[in-house]
């Protein structure tokens, strides 16, 4: 959507929001100052006795790092305190099911390209809802919130990054169009201070633009046996196993991965490739590499999977070489079953990986960059249950889902106006 047609439509949602006032004015009912006075005390009571009302919204709940990231906070966050609410524009998604109360999702059936209709429909929506707080995430779900709260005029917006930008959104277009939305909004939290700082480079506020880290739950993803899971999963029991944790996009880079395994397997028949995850655009290439690889017999897709805790068990090593990461909850998670990790360089993963001693971070941008790390692994196996150790008590002190929890009650309350709550 063009900045020329937001600023159309914002200007009929004024005219709109204009219209209701006057004829507020016009239907002659008024209260004395002391009613007046009377009713916003009340009003205040109840606003601060009642909990925060929370409307994520997203194009869906399909797997995904985001969408796994809002399904942990609603499950995180004490109901007492926050209502969470969810509207998918386009459809639901697996991850709907995870939700504490599935039925508070809305689904607008959204079609490909901007649809001025579903900005009416997500304006009924919130109209029906009345959050506290309009939690949008993403640019896209940015452009529908921002608009149908009139930038913010009748909601609060709250607005999460959640990936480092590609180059294809860093034109000075699509940097004038976030900067026209974060207007609208309240705050913008990033992941991960490398991703703020990409933000910040690009000449967006940054009174408005924080930090807030994803988190993992560690009493749900724990280390155990190698062996015991690998049975559970039909595994081989011997061998050494690198892991792939992911849908099956260009950002993810599995052909890399496979590649440069490729190029260790012949000369070592102990090493295993685990790919776990389903979907997206890259799927049937990436099984079709994999099938003309001549070490096809240890490469194993599992699909798509809700329950990941086995298979981060069974993996000796995860391997992340994204580029595109705000911050991996794939490598939080692998951390947190004491599995080290090695990532590529970009932002987030340095926040929570201390190169050397609990993982490892590198430029993983060639074949040939990600085998000679592979094969740095293989050679000082003698590190892995160290390492894994302090992988875990890393993300146990720094990145648990209690201390992620907390950041965000803070921040929802700031932006709903409930400091003191």
């Amino acid at each position: 959507m063009t900045v020329e047609k937001c600023k159309v439509v914002f200007s009929l949602l004024l005219c709109h929001r204009r219209t209701s006032r006057l004829a507020e004015i016009s239907s002659g009912v008024t209260f004395s100052q002391v009613e007046m006075c009377s009713r916003f005390s009340q009003n205040k009571y109840h606003m601060a006795k009642r909990p925060i009302k929370i409307l994520h919204v997203v194009f869906s709940l399909e797997p995904g790092g985001m969408e796994n990231g809002v399904v942990n906070m609603a499950k995180a966050l004490p109901p007492e305190e926050f209502d969470i609410h969810v509207c998918c524009l386009e459809r639901a998604g697996a991850f709907v099911a995870r939700l504490p109360e599935p039925k508070k999702v809305y689904v607008l059936d959204k079609k490909d390209g901007f649809t001025f209709s579903v900005v009416l429909q997500l304006a009924k929506v919130i109209a029906k809802i009345r959050p506290d707080v309009v939690h949008s995430h993403n640019l896209g779900p940015l452009t529908y919130s921002g608009l149908a709260t009139g930038f913010g005029l009748t909601r609060p917006v709250l607005q999460g990054e959640h990936s480092l930008l590609r180059e294809d959104e860093c034109t000075p277009r699509r940097v004038r169009h976030r900067k026209i939305f974060y207007g609208g909004c309240r705050k913008v939290h990033a992941v991960s201070e490398g991703l703020r700082e990409q933000l910040l480079n690009l000449g967006l506020p940054a009174h408005k633009i924080v930090t807030l880290h994803n988190g993992v739950d560690s009493q749900r993803f724990v280390p155990g046996l190698r062996s015991v899971a690998r049975q559970q999963l039909g595994l081989p029991e011997n061998g050494f196993f690198f892991g792939v944790v992911g849908r099956f996009g260009p950002f993810k880079r599995h052909a890399l991965c496979i590649g440069a395994f490729n190029r260790l397997a012949g000369q070592n028949r102990a090493l295993h490739l685990l790919i776990v995850g389903g979907g997206g655009p890259e799927e049937a290439q990436i099984r079709a590499q994999a099938q003309a690889s001549a070490a096809r017999d240890r490469i194993h897709f599992t699909g798509f999977q809700n329950h990941l805790l086995s298979y981060y068990q069974a993996m000796d090593w995860l391997i992340v070489p994204s580029v595109n990461e705000g911050m991996s909850n794939a490598v939080l998670e692998a951390m947190s079953c004491g599995v080290p990790v090695l990532a590529n360089n970009t932002c987030g993963n340095g926040e929570v990986i201390a190169s050397g001693e609990n993982g490892i971070v590198a430029d993983l941008n060639t074949e040939e960059k990600l085998r000679d790390e592979l094969q740095n692994v293989l050679v000082a196996q003698e590190n892995l249950v160290k390492m894994g150790q302090m992988a875990r008590a890393s993300v146990v002190e720094n990145f648990s889902m209690s201390v992620m929890a907390s950041n965000y009650q803070r921040l929802y309350r700031e932006v709903a106006g409930r400091r003191n709550a």
